[in-house]
């Protein structure tokens, strides 16, 4: 039975809750990603690492218009960070990545916090067209 985007967001947030619990704050995002990535495959999702998704402007398709950290089940990108603190060029961003890609969620965690509900935020598309 295919999951839903909340149960798909839930087991992101435990799995970050599992992954900072054992590891804690001040690694590299990159260390994150994989361990992220490695943890959702586990549960049985389909996880895209460093997905180019392309950006159309004026009718022309630039191949490489940005990298996703995570994509899960084509469904919810994540992206990772470990800084001192979330400033709202990260926010914007992923809500770029949310437009850009017309995927409709989007998680935003940073691992560098004391608790992970802290760094955990998930951001929706406003502009999300289904039909496309």
């Amino acid at each position: 039975m295919p999951k839903g985007v909340n149960q798909i967001t839930g087991d992101i947030l435990n799995a970050c809750i599992k992954i900072h619990t054992k590891l804690g704050p001040g690694l590299l995002e990159s260390v994150y990603e994989n361990i992220l990535r490695y943890e959702l495959e586990k549960l049985g999702y389909t996880v895209e690492q460093q997905k180019h998704i392309p950006v159309i402007y004026d009718d022309i398709k630039f191949e490489d218009g940005f990298r996703a950290d995570l994509v899960v089940q084509g469904m919810v990108i994540i992206e990772l960070k470990s800084v001192e603190a979330l400033e709202k060029i990260h926010f914007k961003r992923t809500y770029t990545y949310l437009k850009l890609s017309n995927i409709h969620d989007g998680i935003l965690v940073n691992f560098n916090v004391n608790l992970i509900k802290d760094g955990f935020h998930r951001l929706f598309n406003n502009n999300y067209k289904e039909d496309i």
